[in-house]
């Protein structure tokens, strides 16, 4: 199967890093597959990047009693580099959305255009797929 067969969401990442600064964005499940990829990262290091950002997450879920003894919901992880960082938040029940961007991002922003991006891929992950005439409109009743 080729690229764009399994990267059927990927124009929806594309859209998160079109702002200044931002690199790359991925969306893996929690088991750490390459759910989509944005078009700048090729898909061999996106398949890469899932897997290590899958254990990122479960890591981070699991310090949550660091912040409080309560059960405190995971939320975000936010890693800072010399270069950059990486944003990586919860997209659905099991799906993961992270963004790499370089250190002179507007983090807020990201933030922003990521949540903005789980709404609607969670729109997207949870319809049925669009197939055939029925979507189109062609052969829907008069």
């Amino acid at each position: 199967m080729n690229d764009h067969m399994n990267n059927e969401l990927g124009w929806m990442l594309d859209e998160v890093v079109k702002m200044p600064e931002a690199r790359h964005a991925i969306l893996l499940s929690a088991d750490g597959m390459l759910r989509a990829h944005s078009k700048g990262i090729a898909r061999d290091e996106a398949e890469r990047q899932a897997a290590a950002l899958s254990g990122l997450q479960s890591i981070s879920r699991s310090t949550s009693e660091f912040c409080d003894r309560d059960e405190t919901p995971w939320q975000q992880t936010l890693v800072e580099f010399v270069g950059g960082y990486v944003f990586l938040i919860a997209a659905g029940p099991g799906a993961y959305l992270a963004v790499s961007a370089t250190e002179n991002v507007d983090m807020e922003a990201v933030s922003y255009r990521m949540q903005k991006l789980v709404d609607r891929l969670g729109k997207e992950l949870t319809s049925p797929p669009r197939q055939g005439a029925a979507w189109q409109g062609i052969g829907s009743p008069a």
